[in-house]
């Protein structure tokens, strides 16, 4: 009895192992195209991180970025791949903290947002496309993406003093490959993008990317973060960020699969610093707005500004510390 008695607590023992190494995360990814295009490029790594962590990894897949911040919020999603933009609403709305972030093979350090119309569009240039805003369908970008929506509405549309949603015949959000698909189609005239989808296209139709013309090419806009939620067990966040850091660094089948996502080469660690400049760029786009909204008072403009201009300061002087 002593001995059956000893086999039963050892059995016991090793189950509720087995069950500490297999808790459930959900993983997030941002809607930058359609859901299987995601699934096809995602799921290898997702399996690979599922075999190395021993944690049981659960895609999660929403038809757009807020989707992804709300299952993180409400703790449906415990780790999300995002973008810099969505990523700061993850981080103040949903309990969210940078940890990793991608590097790409090209060697450079982020990527582009781009403004593409259709090789033959008889719109050339930024200019040309401003110009015949009336005649002309537009497709923005996810409202939460950083390279679809916030930097071309800061470089482009607030420095020209227009609201794409009233300014063009239409101006209708959607995804990155939506957006691609919509220019190459004839579907929209101009759209925004940007560089990871052109190098997909590239990588995977590169007939598709020749009907691309690109009129404008932003400044480099840091690589995109992995957001695990604060309360994530310490053992988990370990073995998740050890499986990131490490993965695609040397084993020729990780690096194939890595590549496939985005043309990425791989992860490094990263924190929340990484969203200073998107926030400062948010902060200005937003003080932009005040100086030219003509309904306010001359009271209420200082004092908005004034709260904008604390905001900026409180940033620059976290940035100066890095």
């Amino acid at each position: 009895m002593k001995l059956l008695s000893t086999l039963v607590v050892a059995a016991a023992a090793a189950l509720a192992c087995v069950a500490a190494h297999a808790e459930t995360v959900s993983f997030g990814i941002i809607s930058t195209d359609s859901s299987s295009a995601l699934k096809e490029r995602w799921m290898p790594l997702i399996e690979d991180m599922h075999k190395q962590t021993g944690l049981d990894i659960k895609p999660y897949f929403a038809t757009d970025y807020s989707g992804i911040i709300e299952a993180m919020r409400f703790n449906k999603v415990q780790v999300a791949f995002f973008g810099n933009k969505s990523a700061i609403e993850a981080v103040d709305r949903a309990s969210g903290e940078v940890f990793a972030k991608v590097t790409y093979a090209n060697g450079e350090a982020g990527y582009h947002s781009v403004l593409i119309t259709n090789v033959d569009s008889p719109y050339k240039t930024v200019d040309d496309v401003l110009k015949n805003g009336k005649n002309v369908n537009f497709g923005m970008g996810d409202p939460e993406s950083t390279s679809g929506t916030l930097v071309p509405m800061y470089y482009i549309f607030s420095k020209n003093h227009i609201d794409p949603k009233t300014y063009f015949k239409s101006a209708n959000p959607s995804s990155h490959e939506a957006n691609a698909l919509a220019v190459i189609n004839n579907q929209v005239d101009a759209a925004t993008c940007n560089t990871d989808m052109l190098e997909t296209l590239k990588q995977k139709h590169p007939d598709k990317l020749a009907k691309i013309r690109v009129l404008w090419q932003s400044p480099l806009i840091p690589s995109d973060p992995l957001v695990w939620r604060k309360d994530l067990p310490a053992s988990e966040k370990t073995a998740i960020q050890k499986f990131f850091v490490n993965y695609g660094k040397t084993d020729p089948k990780e690096k194939q699969i890595i590549e496939a996502i985005s043309g990425y080469s791989g992860f490094v660690a990263s924190t929340d610093a990484q969203l200073v400049p998107i926030r400062q760029l948010s902060l200005f786009q937003d003080r932009q707005k005040i100086e030219a909204n003509a309904n306010l008072s001359d009271s209420d403009k200082k004092t908005q500004l004034a709260s904008i201009d604390a905001k900026i300061a409180e940033l620059n002087t976290a940035a100066g510390k890095q």
